[in-house]
C-alpha cells in the first residue's frame, strides 16, 4: 500500500479521500489553490502544499505543479478525485512518467473511454446497444445533418471529448441544425480543445441509470448495482439513488456483467462508471463512462457497504479485488442530494459568500459529505457544491422520509448564500418522484409550472 497519497482536489471529495487514506494507515497531501488555503480538507490532511492561485488553471488543472508538489512532498500516488484532471490521459502519463501512480486507469484506458467516439464503437462491439447515430468516422455538417434526418429528430450533437453535461445541443429542427452544429464545435474546441463531435437521436422521455463497477490488473472486474440519477437541471444532477426504483433487477444484472466485460476487455484498473439512458420501453442506451469516482458514490457505498475509495486505492497499489460478484447484493435503499450554493429561484443562479452558520442534519442512517463550516468562504471560482446529503433506511419510502427530514434539519446561515435545499424538498414531494416514473425532464417540468 502507498506510504503517501497527494490529494488534487478539493472540497467534500479531497477530505473523502482523506478519510478513507487514515483509516488505512496513509500520510496525505492536499494540493490546494490561495483560495482554499484555509479549506476544512487543507486542515485536515497531514500536511498541505499550495499549488497557485484561485482560477483553477492555474491550480488544479495545473499538471506541472501537482506532479511539482507531489515530489517535494515525498508522495507516491496522486487521487485525482473528480473533475479538474481526474479524466485527462495526458496527466495520467506525465504520473507515470514521473514515477507516480494514478489512481484510476491507465491513460490508454481514460483516452479509449473519454473519447465519446471511440468509446461508443468499443462497447457497442462487445454487446452494450447504444443509441441511434452517426458513424464515428464521420464528423462532416451535410453527412451528419442526413444522419439526423434518417433517425429522425429530436438530434443530440455531442463533442467527442465531452462529459459533465457539458459540449451537447438538442436539435428539434432540421432548420436549425447547420447552425447547432457549428456552434457545438465551437464550445467543444474551447472547452475540450478537440472540436470533434457526433449525432445520436435525443430521448425526450428518458431515465439516467448509471452502473458502478470496479476492476484490478489481475483481470477481475465486477459492477456493484445500478443508480438512478434522472433528477437533473441543465444536464447536472441533483437526486441520485440506489438501487434504481425503475428498472428490474434482472435488467441491471444482465446490463451490469456486460459493463463489468467492457471494463475487463479495456484493461480497466480502478472504480468506474457506465452511464445510460433508459426509454419508456426499458430499453438500455449506452451514454459514456466516467473514468474516475463519482459525486454519487456514496448512495452505492450505503447499499453495499463497500468502501469505494478504499477499493481504487487497493487496486491502484496492485492488490486484487477482495469482493466476489454474487456476495453484491444492494440491501435498503439510499439517496443522494446535491446541496448547492445555488438560487433557484433565480434560474439556480450560484450564490458565492460567506458562510456564517452551518448546521449539518444528523440521526439514524444519515451522511453528510461536505467542506463547508463557519466562516468558509463558498467562491466563484469552482463548482457550486456545497454538501451531500446521504440517507439509506431499509426502504424507498422510508428513504424519501429520512431526507426529507434531514433537509428540513440543514442550516446554512448567510446574507448570500442560497442553496437548493428548500427545492429538493419539493422534488422529493412531487408524485412523479414518489411513484418513481420520473424522468430527466422532471426538473424543467417543475420550473415551467
Amino acid at each position: 500500500m502507498f506510504k503517501t497519497v497527494l490529494i488534487a482536489n478539493r472540497g467534500e471529495i479531497a477530505l473523502r479521500v482523506a478519510r478513507t487514506c487514515r483509516e488505512l494507515g496513509i500520510r496525505t497531501v492536499v494540493a490546494h489553490s490561495t483560495a482554499d488555503r484555509d479549506s476544512v480538507p487543507v486542515r485536515y490532511a497531514d500536511q498541505a502544499i499550495q499549488i497557485g492561485p484561485a482560477p483553477s488553471r492555474h491550480s488544479y488543472n495545473n499538471a506541472a505543479a501537482i506532479v511539482a508538489a507531489a515530489q517535494l512532498t515525498g508522495a507516491d500516488a496522486v487521487h485525482p478525485g473528480y473533475g479538474f484532471l481526474s479524466e485527462d490521459p495526458y496527466f495520467a502519463e506525465i504520473c507515470q512518467a514521473e514515477g507516480l501512480t494514478f489512481i484510476g486507469p491507465s491513460a490508454e484506458v481514460i483516452s479509449l473511454l473519454g473519447d465519446k467516439m471511440r468509446a461508443r464503437r468499443f462497447v457497442s462491439g462487445l454487446g452494450l446497444p447504444v443509441l441511434p447515430g452517426s458513424d464515428p468516422a464521420v464528423d462532416d455538417a451535410a453527412e451528419l445533418a442526413r444522419t439526423a434526418e434518417r433517425i429522425g429528430y429530436p438530434v443530440i450533437i455531442k463533442a467527442s471529448a465531452g462529459g459533465g453535461g457539458r459540449g451537447m445541443t438538442i436539435v428539434e429542427d432540421p432548420r436549425d441544425f447547420p447552425r447547432a452544429y457549428a456552434e457545438t464545435r465551437r464550445t467543444a474546441q474551447a472547452l475540450f480543445g478537440d472540436s470533434r463531435v457526433y449525432v445520436e437521436k435525443y430521448l425526450e422521455t428518458a431515465r439516467h441509470i448509471e452502473v458502478q463497477i470496479l476492476a484490478d490488473s489481475h483481470g477481475n472486474a465486477l459492477y456493484l448495482g445500478a443508480r438512478d440519477c434522472s433528477v437533473q437541471r441543465r444536464r447536472q444532477k441533483l437526486i441520485e439513488e440506489s438501487p434504481a426504483p425503475s428498472v428490474s433487477p434482472e435488467d441491471v444484472d444482465r446490463v451490469g456483467l456486460l459493463a463489468a466485460k467492457v471494463a475487463r476487455e479495456a484493461g480497466y484498473v480502478g472504480a468506474g462508471t457506465f452511464e445510460f439512458v433508459v426509454d419508456e420501453q426499458d430499453r438500455f442506451y449506452f451514454l459514456e463512462v466516467n473514468s474516475r469516482i463519482q459525486v454519487e458514490h456514496p448512495v452505492t457505498e450505503m447499499v453495499t457497504g463497500v468502501d469505494l475509495v478504499r477499493e481504487q486505492l487497493t487496486v491502484a497499489a496492485g492488490g486484487r479485488l477482495t469482493l466476489r460478484q454474487e456476495d453484491l447484493v444492494p440491501r435498503g435503499a439510499a439517496i443522494e442530494c446535491r446541496i448547492n450554493a445555488e438560487d433557484p429561484d433565480r434560474g439556480f443562479l450560484p450564490t458565492p459568500g460567506t458562510i456564517e452558520e452551518f448546521v449539518a442534519p444528523g440521526g439514524p442512517f444519515v451522511r453528510v459529505d461536505t467542506h463547508a463550516a463557519p466562516g468558509a468562504r463558498i467562491t466563484a471560482d469552482y463548482d457550486s457544491l456545497l454538501a451531500k446529503i446521504i440517507v439509506w433506511a431499509p426502504d424507498r419510502e422510508q428513504a424519501i422520509a429520512r431526507m426529507d427530514r434531514a433537509l428540513g434539519e440543514l442550516v446554512v446561515g448567510s446574507r448570500e448564500v442560497r442553496t437548493t435545499a428548500g427545492f429538493l424538498r419539493e422534488v422529493l414531494a412531487h408524485p412523479l418522484f414518489r411513484d418513481a416514473k420520473h424522468a430527466t425532464s422532471l426538473v424543467d417540468q417543475m420550473c415551467a409550472d
